[in-house]
């Protein structure tokens, strides 16, 4: 597995304030509702669509932490809340762009927030290694319609459409600062109305995030896997989330552990920095424990278990989440 190991996250889960009741063990996430990103083949699609598999990391019982591989059918997984408040959030999983980490950076995320009252859609995006031609911009193209169609469908899910925040784990940290920063480039052809909404998103939340691609602190298994074996500096650096940054970028949560061994927090501050150069609105949280991958499973004595409470005061101070 070419992805960041995802290191103790199962300890203890069983007794963390997020280990609700398991969801069925499935050969494939079964979602409540799912919006396929694409009609039809999506975009660049090989002649042989990947097969998806699901592996199952968690040896506790009754405990789902699933990675999936070979995205054949790209959408967005909808989780509601009881009493939906009008905020959406747009959950993007990491794993080194070589898997989705489902239920650590995905599923476990909608349970707090739509407690909160937020309506999450999780993001089953490509994977770049899979035989889809463009394969660097292919997370992208799927983020961007994912936000999209969002915005399309926001009155039928009593969403405010400018109220749509983005957040992202690891390799789904670029992802989701790449949407911040990259919204507007042109990845892939209009295929509908949706594709004349901007995919710029309200908020963007990045958890220990992959951020440069070209400086010498990048997670080079995501680096690799966006890229594969051509990889010209000029791109890296434009796929560098620090060198995209513009007057455009909206409002930007970092959080990071200074003893994340897999994705330095060097990535943070450097995006932190480029921020505040452009006096760009961001908020910066570093932990001296956490590691890497913690996900909302952290022990409530680690500093870090502390991140969703205030990511949710920042989207507040935003105005993306109600007051």
């Amino acid at each position: 597995m070419s992805g960041p190991t995802r290191r103790g996250v199962i300890t203890g889960l069983a007794t963390t304030a997020l280990a609700a009741p398991a969801l069925a063990q499935a050969s494939r996430p079964t979602p409540d509702e799912a919006i396929l990103l694409w009609p039809g083949r999506p975009p660049g699609a090989p002649r042989t669509i990947p097969v998806q598999k699901i592996e199952q990391r968690s040896s506790v019982p009754g405990v789902d932490d699933r990675w999936i591989t070979g995205i054949d059918r790209p959408m967005l997984e909808v989780r509601r809340p009881a009493r939906p408040n009008g905020a959406a959030v747009l959950l993007i999983p990491g794993g080194g762009y070589g898997f989705l980490a489902w239920d650590n950076e995905g599923e476990e995320q909608a349970r707090w927030l739509t407690a909160l009252g937020i309506t999450c859609f999780i993001l089953r995006y490509r994977l770049p290694g899979e035989g889809w031609a463009a394969r660097a911009t292919v997370p992208l193209a799927d983020a961007q319609r994912g936000l999209r169609l969002i915005r399309a469908r926001a009155a039928g899910y009593g969403i405010d459409p400018g109220r749509v925040a983005v957040l992202g784990f690891s390799a789904g940290g670029h992802l989701a600062g790449s949407l911040a920063t990259r919204h507007g480039e042109r990845v892939y052809d209009p295929v509908d109305a949706a594709d004349r909404l901007s995919a710029r998103p309200d908020l963007a939340g990045l958890v220990y995030p992959v951020v440069s691609l070209s400086a010498p602190f990048t997670h080079g298994g995501s680096r690799d896997m966006l890229f594969g074996p051509a990889q010209a500096p000029a791109l890296l650096r434009a796929a560098s989330v620090e060198t995209r940054v513009t007057a455009e970028t909206p409002p930007i949560f970092l959080v990071h552990a200074s003893d994340d061994d897999l994705v330095p927090i060097a990535n943070s501050l450097a995006l932190y920095q480029a921020l505040l150069d452009a006096r760009r609105p961001a908020e910066l949280h570093a932990f001296d424990r956490g590691g890497h991958g913690f996900g909302a499973r952290l022990a409530k004595k680690v500093p870090a278990s502390a991140w969703p409470g205030l990511f949710a005061a920042y989207a507040r101070r935003s105005g993306v989440f109600p007051a």
